[in-house]
């Protein structure tokens, strides 16, 4: 039940969170393209939350994360006052490369499908 309880407050901070950014006034964050919060994983004790940060331009994303890390103060502020928690937990931003990591492998689905017909349209000749 309590897994349950903190996948609810991870959503609830994922939400804030990403709310939260756009009003960012910090250049590093702003200036940049889209910024998005993929996910969040909280303790069970609520102390640290693990943010995983997406950003459209791969260029920029470390200087996304470090203003991100200068802000996580104010974010954690921010997140405390909206959510009536006991602990707020300690904000620790992380870059997701998930979304790559999915492009590779359709990558390699469609290399090998492409092989595939290409095998079959060879049988076909013989």
């Amino acid at each position: 039940m309590a897994s349950n309880r903190i996948g609810r407050i991870n959503e609830e901070i994922q939400r804030e969170l990403a709310a939260q950014i756009r009003s960012l006034k910090d250049p590093r964050v702003s200036g940049t393209g889209m910024v998005s919060v993929t996910r969040v994983n909280t303790t069970p004790d609520l102390r640290y939350a693990q943010v995983f940060i997406s950003v459209l331009d791969k260029v920029q994303e470390k200087d996304v994360l470090k203003g991100l890390k200068s802000a996580a103060g104010f974010l954690r502020r921010e997140l405390g006052s909206s959510l009536r928690l006991r602990y707020t937990p300690e904000l620790q931003f992380v870059a997701d490369d998930s979304i790559e990591h999915g492009a590779h492998i359709l990558e390699l689905l469609r290399d090998v499908e492409r092989k595939d017909t290409q095998r079959g349209g060879q049988e076909e000749d013989e």
